[in-house]
């Protein structure tokens, strides 16, 4: 008997991000993909919360993508992903350059900020979308300023939401980290997407070499 999963058309997937921390943890997990930014207005909503604001641009990133290439069903997987960070009902944006950067994590010092890492795959459209948010708890230790300047020298985050890199140095600005998924807090839960990505008939790892 033929292998019939064999014969079936190489459906195409991408990636709905500019970000290439997304980037690079995609790659983990996935063989061939595309990056398509979705270059949308991430302003939120007047009194739109975190978690509700993570979730909408994470489908809006999705959507416009997904219009803007116009695949047929059946031929085209897509992920987009968003996230907010948190800190006592204050959503903390990207610093932008870097003496922002240092005020930001000042401010952060000793306190307590919430991640939601909102992820969304498309397999069919929307008519049975894969939906995830993680959230994910960074207690910050007391920070001292020279400490901080030198960090934000060093990994330039300024890009970045909450003004750190997890997976570099940012690491060492805390004293604890509460997530179920540790990549969620670099841009992309893995653990959920690598499920989405294989039920939607990709392979668990890429190919060797």
């Amino acid at each position: 008997m033929p292998d019939t999963a064999s014969q079936r058309p190489q459906k195409r997937l991408v990636l709905a991000s500019a970000s290439a921390a997304r980037r690079a943890l995609l790659a983990r997990i996935a063989g061939r993909f595309d990056v398509e930014p979705a270059d949308i207005d991430e302003t939120p909503l007047p009194g739109e919360p975190p978690r509700a604001l993570s979730q909408r641009l994470a489908r809006e990133k999705a959507a416009a993508v997904w219009r803007r290439l116009g695949a047929p069903t059946g031929s085209l997987t897509l992920i987009g992903s968003d996230q907010v960070a948190e800190c006592s009902g204050r959503i903390l944006g990207k610093p932008g350059d870097a003496a922002n950067n240092i005020e930001m994590l000042m401010g952060l010092s000793g306190q307590e900020v919430h991640f939601y890492t909102a992820v969304i795959v498309l397999d069919d459209g929307f008519e049975a979308p894969r939906i995830h948010l993680d959230h994910t708890s960074v207690a910050f230790r007391t920070l001292q300023r020279e400490d901080v300047v030198r960090y934000v020298n060093a990994d330039e985050p300024w890009q970045c939401a909450g003004g750190f890199k997890v997976e570099q140095a940012g690491i060492s600005l805390f004293r604890r980290v509460a997530s179920e998924d540790p990549t969620a807090l670099i841009g992309l839960p893995l653990i959920f997407v690598a499920e989405a990505l294989r039920a939607a008939g990709f392979a668990s790892l890429p190919e060797p070499g």
